[in-house]
């Protein structure tokens, strides 16, 4: 299957993590849950529906969720799948990453501004903190595996972990890992930084941003939240796996059992933990912070 080929499935299967998720919650919690292919049913029930427009609401608000989206699968194509180059790779690409995600991330945030609704200003003004605060641990965990592996593209860096360089840097890779986990959660509004199925608005962060979306436009979000989630897991599964050491026949299948483990240890964290105070999320992220830099110093020692 070629790059291609294996990013469109990728972006197929990208609700059924979601679901799992949820199903992972429900078991932990003793409920029988929602069926595991829900956001699949929920995407073609929100198509199908009309929208609900505010009187206040200018192009920002129907292009808000199509350059979410669009910008989401684009970083995609620059993300290594099974150990394979990305679609597009080239040195330095992991910038263009990053800007691609913050402009999804401001396309939400100018959307729901642009409801003139109190409620959802104050969640897109939330959604900035909470991502000015993960920046810096992404370009530090990102500078740190590019150092590790020598590399400057996320394709040659995913390329150049290997069984040798677990051996030399495994502590390295440890950190790596729990500062992309930690950033994966932080980015796609879960616990404990967001609650995804909370319905007080005083609390909601991405949720309130989203309120006066329907239909349609609703499905995009939805779809771009779905999308943006299987993007960290990718990059978590390229970090932690030696893809260098295995045969090409295993990677696919290890590929699959390392985004069910990523959607299994987000299910047991939001069954375990509760929603932080707003105030203690930057001391979380701070903590991500400390670890990135630990890990950059460990590659440079």
């Amino acid at each position: 299957m070629t790059s291609l080929g294996r990013l469109l499935l990728v972006l197929l299967v990208a609700p059924l993590l979601l679901g799992l998720v949820g199903r992972v919650k429900a078991w932990m919690g003793r409920r029988r849950g929602a069926p595991l292919l829900q956001r699949y049913f929920d995407l073609a029930k929100l198509v199908r529906k009309g929208l609900v427009l505010s009187k206040t609401t200018t192009v920002f608000f129907f292009a808000g969720p199509a350059f979410s989206l669009s910008a989401v699968i684009a970083a995609f194509f620059l993300v290594p799948i099974a150990g394979e180059k990305a679609a597009i790779a080239f040195p330095g690409d992991f910038l263009l990453l990053a800007a691609l995600l913050a402009v999804g991330r401001v396309a939400t945030m100018l959307a729901a501004w642009d409801t003139g609704s109190s409620f959802e200003g104050m969640g897109a003004s939330r959604e900035g903190f909470i991502s000015s605060l993960s920046e810096a641990p992404f370009f530090l965990s990102l500078l740190a595996m590019a150092v590790s592996t020598k590399a400057t593209s996320l394709s040659a860096m995913t390329g150049g972990v290997s069984g040798e360089l677990w051996s030399k840097q495994g502590s390295t890779l440890v950190l790596l890992a729990a500062v992309l986990f930690l950033l994966s959660l932080a980015e796609n509004a879960r616990v404990p930084f967001d609650d995804p199925t909370t319905h007080l608005e005083l609390t909601m962060v991405h949720e309130v941003m989203v309120l006066d979306h329907s239909g349609p436009l609703l499905a995009l979000v939805e779809a771009a939240v779905a999308v943006k989630m299987a993007l960290f897991a990718t990059l978590l599964v390229d970090l932690v796996v030696p893809w260098a050491s295995l045969p090409g026949a295993w990677k696919a299948a290890v590929f699959a059992v390392g985004l069910l483990l990523v959607a299994v240890a987000v299910g047991v964290v939001e069954s375990i933990m509760a929603r932080l105070r707003l105030v203690r999320v930057p001391h979380l992220l701070a903590g991500g912070l400390v670890l990135a830099l630990a890990a950059l110093l460990l590659v440079r020692s």
